[in-house]
């Protein structure tokens, strides 16, 4: 199989990824979402109470982007900044309630878009892909880091002493 063959498995799970999230956006703008503001939601939901530095990680953006879309969430009343008790200088954050609420309907939307995506499977086929993904995904996370949380990447090769001279 070649790189340029729309079988390469690299492709497949790009587009995959692509192609739930630009449905799932479609969806979710009924509720006045934008991708932007459903990725917060849902990084928040699973971890309350992150800092701006491990929510820019998160969402793989800056630490000024992640702050001025907390900003804007934070005046839309769907995020909430509040003192860490052990470093006055962190702020953490945490979802309103409205934000849970919203965060509840998103929810539904998000598991009707992967039930609707994952439709031509069988329910063997079904736990069986989502094994084989949750496989992947761990091994991915190894090699990522020790959470795969974060946005570490292999680094550049240093030139060789002999190279710069």
């Amino acid at each position: 199989m070649s790189p340029d063959d729309d079988g390469y498995i690299g492709y497949v799970l790009s587009d995959v990824a692509r192609l739930i999230r630009t449905v799932f956006d479609r969806r979710v703008r009924s509720l006045g979402l934008t991708r932007a503001q459903w990725l917060v939601l849902s990084r928040l939901y699973r971890r309350p109470g992150a800092s701006q530095t491990e929510l820019a990680d998160m969402l793989e953006v800056d630490r000024a982007s992640a702050g001025r879309m907390i900003d804007r969430m934070e005046k839309g009343h769907w995020v909430e900044r509040r003192g860490d008790a052990g470093d006055r200088r962190v702020k953490r954050l945490y979802l309103t309630q409205e934000a849970r609420r919203v965060h509840a309907r998103m929810w539904a939307i998000a598991e009707r878009t992967v039930d609707d995506a994952l439709a031509p499977l069988s329910p063997l086929e079904r736990a069986r892909f989502t094994g084989l993904a949750a496989r992947v995904k761990e091994q991915l996370q190894s090699m990522a880091g020790a959470d795969g949380a974060g946005t570490t990447e292999v680094p550049a090769p240093r030139p060789s002493r002999a190279a710069a001279s």
